[in-house]
């Protein structure tokens, strides 16, 4: 770098206000002039072969004078940092800067408020927070069934306490001297009357029930008895039975029925008879009875045997079939069989147990276009006791669904009684034993069960 390098030839650093030559060209004319020395090199004088050089200590000295070489021949130059008093100078010298203070910046007071009254200011409208969508949560649709269910208790429970106020009562459970003590376990009466109270002429034809006639008088007469532990016992009472009826005499216990207040008189003469305490009393009439069913849509019914009875109004066939609701009234009351009573109280306790079984099945309980007009038709048709609500008939229906004994009084023949025409006669050492197994609340013995289709 600090010698000749002839194969490299860069041009020397440009001067300013001189023309450059061009590279590896002839020197372009100076006038004549001398070429210019070099860099740290003496500089002759004009017409001076050479310089020679003065030390500061007064000897003279330097290095000799070297010839004039040409411009392209001119050693490269060093880099500014290869320089021996380090990077060049500028030239000239930057302007002088004078420091300032900082000042904020001037603040201008707002304007001063117009004198005399002002019209006032209409009040802004507060901002409205952006609405912010809410995540969801995990547990939000378990809150809304957990609602639906809370919402459909409190509909159903509105709805039982609104319909226990629409059932009739009447006062069939009064006490009377000497009443039997109260035996364990549950003892319903269950009352089936042929009152055409309330029937018009339509359903009073469509119905069989023969015309206006006074009073009322019952078909059917049941005992069930629902134990603290086994299977519930329904026992059907034949209306010909022949017992005493108090203030009357021995006598048919329909007629007893028949009395003025019936009700009280017919649960006193089943009482003294049978030697069961009665907890609850429930009555139905034809209407009623055909309502519910057909609130049910029919219930499903196996005919033992054809039926043609025109009083009642039915012509079956053998076979399992639904019966609509004057169907099943028909069906119920006829007696147009070879055992005439005693089959009609089998087909009334097998009618019994299928109603109640769909009444109680969840295909009903989940439907509410199914149960709600069973539940009013019910409320409707029925007569109860003074106590009595429509919450302890769902507790009968409940335990007449499952397994059940059905039975009848243990009959010990027939008799013609002047004033009473044919009556029925209960075996009574057989019917001392059967009912006393109810009133200690135990299972009738199998030998005594009868009548069972």
């Amino acid at each position: 770098m600090n010698g000749e390098t002839p194969d490299r030839r860069q041009p020397g650093p440009p001067h300013r206000g001189r023309p450059q030559p061009p590279r590896n060209g002839p020197l372009p004319p100076r006038h004549n002039a001398p070429p210019p020395p070099r860099r740290g090199g003496p500089r002759p004088p004009h017409g001076a072969e050479g310089t020679q050089v003065i030390r500061r200590d007064g000897r003279p000295g330097g290095p000799a004078p070297q010839p004039a070489r040409a411009w392209s021949q001119a050693p490269e130059p060093k880099s500014w940092s290869q320089a021996p008093d380090g990077p060049p100078r500028p030239t000239g010298h930057a302007p002088t800067q004078t420091p300032r203070p900082y000042a904020e910046p001037r603040r201008v007071p707002p304007p001063a408020p117009p004198r005399g009254p002002q019209p006032p200011r209409p009040a802004a409208a507060p901002a409205e927070p952006p609405k912010q969508r809410r995540p969801r949560k995990r547990g939000t649709w378990l809150r809304r069934v957990a609602l639906t269910l809370v919402v459909l208790l409190v509909a159903s429970i509105g709805g039982v306490v609104y319909l226990d106020t629409k059932l009739n009562r009447v006062d069939a459970l009064a006490d009377y001297p000497g009443r039997v003590a109260d035996t364990p376990g549950t003892n319903w009466l269950l009352v089936g009357s042929d009152s055409r109270a309330g029937l018009t002429a339509e359903q009073d034809r469509a119905l069989a029930a023969g015309g206006d006639i006074e009073g009322k008088r019952t078909d059917t007469i049941m005992l069930v008895h629902i134990p603290k532990s086994g299977a519930t016992t329904m026992v059907s009472i034949p209306r010909d039975s022949y017992v005493n009826i108090p203030g009357i005499g021995r006598g048919k216990i329909n007629a007893a029925f028949a009395q003025p207040d019936g009700e009280q008189l017919l649960v006193q003469t089943v009482e003294e008879a049978t030697g069961v305490h009665i907890d609850h009393y429930v009555e139905i009439g034809f209407g009623g009875f055909a309502g519910i069913v057909d609130a049910l849509g029919g219930v499903n019914m196996c005919v033992p045997y054809p039926i043609d009875d025109p009083l009642a109004g039915i012509n079956l066939q053998e076979g399992c079939q639904d019966l609509s609701g004057p169907q099943a009234l028909g069906f119920v009351r006829s007696r147009a069989t070879a055992l005439a009573d005693l089959d009609r109280m089998n087909n009334q306790r097998a009618f019994m147990a299928a109603l109640l079984k769909k009444a109680t099945s969840p295909t009903t309980l989940i439907n509410p276009l199914r149960l709600w007009p069973m539940m009013t038709q019910t409320a409707n048709s029925l007569q109860v006791g003074s106590g009595d609500h429509l919450w302890n008939l769902a507790g009968l229906a409940w335990a007449l669904r499952g397994k059940m004994v059905t039975t009848t009084v243990p009959v010990g023949g027939f008799e013609i009684v002047d004033g009473w025409g044919d009556v029925l006669l209960w075996d009574r050492e057989k019917a001392s034993e059967f009912f006393d197994a109810l009133a200690n609340d135990r299972q009738i013995p199998q030998t005594l069960v009868t009548g069972t289709p």
